[in-house]
């Protein structure tokens, strides 16, 4: 989709921090963290949330997990939390699906 921002960045249109890749995943740095580590994994593609995501492409959705793992592996020590927000009064913001890896530690939440 030309007007969606993650596939732009997916793309190369726009700049991104890039921390991990795959032919179906991408993994990139919030513009806003709301934590010491919080990167996007997001797949190629588009779909609007992450239940959408699942129906449509569920081997897709457990590559996002095993990406998001390795990020957490790399940045956080392997424990981490995996946020999606699937609609606007929940917060989501960008309609492509995609989880927020971010440390928990520094969010005051009990592991």
């Amino acid at each position: 989709m030309t007007d969606c921002i993650f596939c732009r960045i997916i793309a190369g249109e726009i700049p991104g921090d890039i921390v991990a890749r795959t032919d179906a995943v991408v993994a990139f740095r919030d513009v806003a963290p709301k934590a010491p580590v919080h990167v996007l994994v997001v797949p190629v593609r588009h779909e609007p949330n992450v239940a959408a995501l699942a129906a449509a492409a569920p081997e897709v959705l457990a590559e996002m997990a095993a990406v998001a793992q390795q990020v957490a592996d790399a940045e956080c020590g392997g424990q981490f939390r995996w946020i999606f927000n699937t609609g606007p009064a929940a917060g989501q913001t960008v309609f492509h699906a995609h989880g927020h890896v971010m440390n928990a530690g520094s969010l005051g939440w009990d592991a």
